[in-house]
């Protein structure tokens, strides 16, 4: 603001100086006044007439008439300079009062178009008036909420409601509005998404389990919801299904306008789910690689390429070594790449994340169990840490059964893998390999008679 008001009167003053200053100059003398050169021009009509009067030319009275004419029209014009120098000199509006009020009334008038035409608050807007805007959607809100409470019976204010708490950040009383909406959301792929969004934020960005269940219910009522398929293959990510992630951002990608930021950013993505995966053009899998994405799809992914991806990755890792998540996507491509004792390196890595999320666990603990060919010793540890975060852990459930299974303690490992099969869908690849590890659980009981 004191820079503004500084530049903007240094702008006006040059503009005064420049008006002004015509007026504050004092004219040089003439060197031929007007006085002076009236006289010349009478004395030689003077001298001409006397040279016509010598030759004979006019009479002697001719001669003196003529003479008094020049003689009276030189007074007169002698009297009529002097007038207008004494009225120029002696006048109230001098030059030097006229740029006096120029000087003066010019800022005064410009200073007062401003304050009428201008914005001058436009030039520093206060900070006081977002918060007192916030505050006012607060109100708002809580009157909102004050009415539901009266009438609770009114699920789409409720949906309202929920929307409005995510919006300000306030979560929880956001989570608790979608839950009275009821199954008024549960027809709203919008609704459902923000529901979804919601729970995954709140997890640590993690959208695994129900937000993940909740996404793909959107998906089912709209199967081209972008946010949707933007969550649903973050889901699919964080739990190493990166087929299926590649899957759902593939779709979003032909939704959204080429080149655009977002555009890019799930090209990225894509890239990045694919390195993960281990795919490339042509690839045959074996039982511990995902599925490769069509060839389409994955052009251009060449093995010699995605060992660069995952080498630069390294490499930026090792120049910022605090960044967590960058160290658990590093062990999972070492992992995919059969990379064992990388990978596991890099789990260890990942720090207080490791400690928080059962997936990391699980994938550490199936890294060094397959390293070692034996889940028993700190592996176990790993399941068991991940079993205590999430007691319904798929992936844990069924590595804890075959680590009760190695040690000889089948009816554990039939309880694991029972509780896993009641988390699994029906149609999971999973749960035949499990019931025949049941069965054989199970005949190895009668046959030893161990409990």
């Amino acid at each position: 603001m004191n820079v503004f008001i500084g530049i903007s009167a240094l702008l006006t003053l040059l503009v005064v100086a420049w008006v002004i200053r015509p007026l504050l100059i004092k004219p040089s003398d003439s060197p031929v006044s007007s006085e002076k050169l009236n006289a010349s021009i009478h004395r030689d009509q003077l001298h001409a007439l006397e040279g016509d009067l010598a030759r004979g030319v006019i009479s002697q009275q001719d001669f003196e008439t003529t003479r008094d004419e020049l003689q009276l029209r030189l007074l007169d014009d002698t009297e009529s300079f002097e007038q207008a120098s004494a009225e120029t000199t002696t006048g109230f509006w001098t030059a030097p009062r006229i740029a006096a009020a120029i000087g003066v009334s010019f800022p005064v008038l410009a200073l007062g178009l401003y304050m009428q035409l201008g914005a001058p608050m436009a030039i520093n807007p206060p900070v006081a008036r977002v918060n007192a805007e916030d505050q006012q959607i607060n109100e708002m809100i809580d009157t909102l909420a004050a009415k539901l409470q009266a009438n609770p019976d009114n699920p789409q204010g409720w949906a309202m409601m929920a929307r409005s708490y995510k919006v300000v950040g306030r979560f929880e009383e956001a989570k608790q509005a979608f839950e009275r909406a009821g199954d008024f959301i549960k027809t709203n792929p919008d609704m459902l998404v923000d529901y979804a969004e919601l729970l995954g934020v709140m997890a640590g960005n993690t959208f695994v389990g129900k937000p993940q269940q909740i996404t793909e219910e959107a998906l089912r009522l709209n199967p081209e919801h972008p946010m949707g398929l933007m969550i649903a293959g973050v889901a699919a990510y964080q739990s190493s299904n990166f087929a299926g992630a590649v899957t759902h951002w593939e779709k979003l990608l032909s939704l959204l306008p080429p080149g655009s930021q977002d555009f890019l950013q799930i090209q990225d993505n894509i890239a990045d789910a694919r390195s993960q995966a281990g795919v490339h053009a042509g690839t045959v899998t074996d039982g511990n690689m995902l599925p490769p994405v069509p060839a389409a799809a994955a052009a251009g992914m060449t093995p010699d390429g995605v060992n660069q991806m995952v080498d630069r990755l390294a490499a930026r890792l090792q120049e910022n070594p605090g960044d967590l998540a960058g160290w658990a996507r590093l062990a999972r491509a070492y992992k995919v790449q059969g990379r064992l004792d990388e990978a596991a390196t890099a789990y260890a890595k990942t720090g207080k994340l490791l400690d928080t999320d059962p997936d990391l666990l699980t994938q550490y603990a199936d890294t060094l169990a397959m390293s070692a060919n034996n889940l028993q010793g700190k592996p176990t540890e790993l399941v068991n840490k991940a079993l205590a975060i999430d007691p319904k852990h798929p992936m844990a459930l069924m590595m804890a059964g075959q680590s009760a299974f190695q040690s000889g303690d089948y009816a554990k490992a039939i309880g694991h893998w029972q509780t896993a099969l009641t988390i699994l869908p029906a149609n999971s690849p999973d749960v035949a390999p499990i019931k025949a590890e049941i069965a054989d659980a199970k005949f190895k009981m009668s046959a030893t008679g161990k409990p």
